[in-house]
C-alpha cells in the first residue's frame, strides 16, 4: 500500500510514519508538510535514505500539488492541522484555512481520483468540555466547540462526513484525547514542562492547574489509527482515549518528581486563557469492542519514557525553543504571571 500522510513532519504524523514503516516492509509513504514552526524534518531523519519514504514540502490548500500526490497513492491519512489553542485565540484565520479549506482540498482530490480511502484524525475538543461528574464523550456526543481551533476541526469533521454521504467517499474519522510522547513540539504542556525544568526555567500553569485532560501516549494512538485505517467500518467514527484523567497540575507534579526538581522553584501560575475548557474525556468502548483496541501504556510509564526521550534528544528540541518561538513564549506566558 502507498499512503499519503499529511502533516507528517508534525508530532503525531511523524510518530505514525515511524509506526507504519517499522511495521510494514511493503508500504510506501509520501509525506506532505508545509513545515510551519511545528513541522520538523529531523523527526523523520532515519528514513531520509529509504526508498519507501518521500517528503514533499507543500500546502494542503494547493489543489494542484494535492491532486498530483493523491493520484499516486491508495489512501490518505490526514493529520495536517494548526493545533495550538493559544495560537488560534490570537489569530484564527490560518486555522480556518488549513483545517477546513485544506481538508476540503484533500477531499475533492480523493473524490476526483477514484474515491481514495480517506482517514481523518480529529480531536475530542470538537465536543466542547465536560463537568467534573459528566460522562465521557462518545461518538454520538453533540458538537460544541469552544475555541477557534476546535471550531475549525469541527468544520473539517463535518466536511469529511458530508463527503461520505454526498460522494460515497470511503472515510473514517478518529477523535482522540490529548497525546504525548516523542517529537512533541515544546509549546504543549508536557514537553514544555520537561524542557523548561531541564533548562532551569519556570513551568507555566494556567490558573490553578485544575483543568482535566485524558492523556493518550502517541504510540497507542498510532496503533489505533492503523487499525481503523485497515479494519474500521467505512463511514464510521471512533473515539480513541487514554483512560487517564489527571489535572494539569498533577501532570506537572509527576514530571517534577521524575526530574527531581523543587516544585516551589519550578511552578509559575499564569493568567488563564479565554474560554479555557475544563475537562476532556473519551469513552473508547466502540473501538475496543469492534477492533479490540485499548491503550497499552500507563501514564506513569509513558511520562518516564517521554522524559527519557527529551533527555536523550536535546539536539532535536533545543533549536525549536529559540528564535520566533522564544519571542512567542515570552509574550504569551512570561507577561501573564498571576
Amino acid at each position: 500500500m502507498k499512503l499519503l500522510v499529511t502533516g507528517g513532519a508534525g508530532f503525531i504524523g511523524a510518530n505514525f510514519i515511524h509506526h507504519i514503516l517499522e511495521k510494514y516492509d511493503d508500504y510506501h509513504v509520501i509525506n506532505i508538510d508545509k513545515l510551519t514552526y511545528a513541522g520538523n524534518q529531523q523527526s523523520l531523519a532515519r528514513w531520509s535514505d529509504d526508498d519507501r519514504y518521500r517528503f514533499v514540502e507543500g500546502d494542503i490548500c494547493d489543489q494542484e500539488v494535492v491532486d498530483d500526490l493523491v493520484s499516486q497513492v491508495d489512501a490518505i491519512v490526514h493529520f495536517a492541522a494548526e493545533s495550538h489553542v493559544d495560537r488560534s485565540v490570537l489569530s484564527a484565520r490560518e486555522f480556518a484555512m488549513t483545517n477546513v479549506v485544506g481538508t476540503l482540498t484533500l477531499l475533492d482530490a480523493a473524490v476526483k481520483h477514484d474515491k481514495k480511502r480517506f482517514h481523518h484524525i480529529s480531536t475530542d475538543e470538537v465536543f466542547g468540555h465536560l463537568a467534573l461528574d459528566a460522562p465521557a464523550f462518545t461518538e454520538e456526543s453533540q458538537y460544541h466547540p469552544r475555541s477557534p481551533y476546535s471550531a475549525s476541526k469541527a468544520g473539517a469533521d463535518h466536511m469529511v462526513r458530508a463527503y461520505f454521504y454526498t460522494h460515497e467517499l470511503p472515510i473514517t474519522i478518529t477523535n482522540c484525547t490529548n497525546n504525548y510522547g516523542p517529537y512533541h513540539f515544546p509549546e504543549k504542556l508536557i514537553p514544555l514542562a520537561i524542557t523548561n525544568i531541564m533548562e532551569g526555567k519556570k513551568v507555566p500553569i494556567y490558573g490553578k492547574g485544575n483543568q482535566i485532560r485524558d492523556w493518550l501516549h502517541v504510540t497507542d494512538h498510532c496503533k489505533a489509527i492503523d487499525l481503523v485505517l485497515h479494519e474500521g467500518e467505512i463511514g464510521e467514527t471512533y473515539g480513541v482515549g487514554g483512560d487517564n484523567q489527571p489535572t494539569n497540575f498533577s501532570i506537572v507534579e509527576k514530571l517534577i518528581a521524575i526530574l527531581g526538581a523543587d516544585p516551589e522553584e519550578v511552578i509559575e501560575y499564569v493568567a488563564d486563557r479565554p474560554g479555557h475548557d475544563f475537562r476532556y474525556d473519551i469513552d473508547y468502548t466502540k473501538i475496543k469492542q469492534e477492533l479490540s483496541w485499548e491503550p497499552e501504556m500507563t501514564l506513569d510509564e509513558g511520562l518516564k519514557e517521554t522524559v527519557t526521550w527529551y533527555q536523550e534528544n536535546k539536539a532535536w528540541w533545543k533549536p525549536l525553543k529559540e528564535g520566533s518561538y522564544k519571542e512567542y513564549y515570552e509574550k504569551n506566558y512570561k507577561s501573564k504571571t498571576v
